[in-house]
């Protein structure tokens, strides 16, 4: 979860590690100074998986036995300067020791970037030149033609020239790279890149793999793959395989899941961990049934978490919302002061919660119901209740799956699947009453839902 400012060194495992990745990081480590050539390496993963955040753990968990350069590089910062190989080397320059170390490298590095800025500009010149051709009246194409055609023969010319020196330049950068990582091998991490712009994120994976082949010299890429390979087909065409295109730079992969495995037999959903560390750490939502392992509140947000696929990034985002509603309502998602029928108040604390949730996750579907257009089967979509089989088992409905049905039976539109058949109302009835013992007047429950969602559009 990358964040606009970050101080690296305060992710580490040793201060949390919710996740179980650290063993992740220990392998790719040990690849790393293995003789396996691994480089470039992509530790894959969906946008708000943690990625980020499990490169700083990895470079500080590497910090420790300080037998690499450990050069990170934020790329989404850095597209908007065009030139990634200036990125790079700008990163580089800082783990030199000092000043005429750094001078030395700058000198032997610039001209190589400065030749490739300036045969990229003589490239595009003629081929804008050629285009332009094409557009001119026909009468003075041919005259046009002569002129322009010996422009471009100059420009060959000339890039030709260019070449052979820009070859000189970059062995010389090259020998200079090799230097420093024969005293200490450099590791560069590269974050952010399916972010960036898909040219500047295609250019850079050029630049590693033309200008930085040097021994001792190894990549990380930190990335979405989908992404990059959507980048790939958008500088070069769809008909290009992004896979394979891929395949000519990157030597290993390796994805980080949203679920890791703790003690080799409990499956511990990341996403559903990271909500309720956030939750223990936030003084808004110390007094709420949030903070209870077993309560129908929590099984609820899980429920939600599970069935709706949310990475980390989007556990951040409902946290944040039932902030805001904390602030907005002061603090109503409390625990019930002692006195007030609790079963009463469960319901309605339920489904102010279920409304915070529909609109962090389903924000479409929360403003239809707002704007007083409730499709029962989008509601009951936040936590996926399926109508085939809803009445089969009745027992084995869960608190906050009544808590949708209610909401989905006072709905508008498409409601009349959640009522029980006539020979199963008598059972569905007691075991409403099991979870609810009292009868809300008609409309009551999906009025107050959209009352939430009103609050939390700022418009109640």
């Amino acid at each position: 979860m990358a964040a606009n400012v970050v101080n690296m060194e305060d992710y580490t495992f040793d201060q949390r590690d919710e996740f179980n990745r650290k063993q992740i990081a220990t392998n790719v480590s040990a690849l790393l100074s293995s003789d396996v050539d691994v480089s470039p390496m992509v530790v894959d993963g969906l946008w708000g998986t943690g990625k980020s955040e499990f490169c700083f753990k990895l470079i500080n968990l590497m910090k420790e036995s300080d037998t690499h350069h450990l050069v990170y590089v934020d790329a989404f910062q850095a597209d908007h300067a065009d030139e990634p190989l200036l990125t790079v080397l700008a990163e580089v320059v800082k783990i030199l020791p000092d000043d005429a170390a750094k001078r030395s490298f700058i000198k032997k590095a610039l001209p190589a970037a400065r030749y490739g800025l300036k045969t990229l500009g003589k490239a595009a010149f003629g081929h804008i030149l050629k285009q332009e051709i094409s557009e001119v009246a026909e009468g003075y194409e041919a005259e046009i033609k002569k002129v322009a055609d010996k422009t471009i023969d100059a420009s060959v010319e000339a890039l030709i020239k260019d070449h052979v020196e820009a070859s000189k330049n970059l062995e010389n950068l090259q020998k200079a790279l090799k230097k420093i990582a024969q005293e200490k091998p450099i590791i560069l991490f590269i974050d952010e890149l399916d972010r960036c712009r898909p040219d500047f994120a295609v250019h850079l994976l050029e630049v590693i793999k033309h200008t930085f082949d040097v021994d001792g010299v190894q990549f990380v890429l930190i990335t979405n793959t989908q992404q990059l390979k959507a980048s790939i087909n958008h500088c070069y065409g769809d008909s290009v395989q992004a896979q394979s295109y891929l395949d000519k730079f990157i030597k290993f992969s390796f994805s980080l899941n949203k679920s890791t495995f703790f003690s080799q037999s409990r499956e511990i959903d990341t996403s559903k961990k990271h909500f309720d560390l956030l939750v223990a750490q936030n003084q808004s939502l110390q007094n709420t049934f949030l903070n209870d392992n077993d309560s129908a509140a929590l099984g609820l947000v899980h429920r939600c978490i599970e069935c709706n696929g949310l990475s980390l990034r989007d556990v951040e985002r409902l946290v944040r919302y039932l902030k805001v509603y904390q602030q907005l309502t002061n603090n109503d998602l409390n625990k019930p002061s002692s006195g007030m029928p609790r079963n009463e108040y469960h319901t309605f604390y339920l489904i102010r919660l279920y409304a915070v949730c529909l609109s962090s996750i389903l924000p479409v579907v929360a403003n239809d119901i707002t704007n007083g257009y409730p499709d029962a089967v989008s509601l009951t979509s936040l936590i996926s209740i399926d109508t085939s089989t809803l009445f089969e088992e009745i027992n084995l409905i869960k608190t906050y799956d009544m808590v949708a049905i209610l909401l989905a039976q006072e709905c508008k539109i498409n409601a009349t699947d959640y009522f029980p058949s006539e020979n199963m109302e008598e059972k569905f009835s007691q075991q409403k009453r099991y979870y609810f013992d009292f009868q809300p007047d008609e409309g009551d429950l999906i009025k107050e839902l959209r009352g939430t969602l009103k609050t939390l559009s700022l418009t109640a």
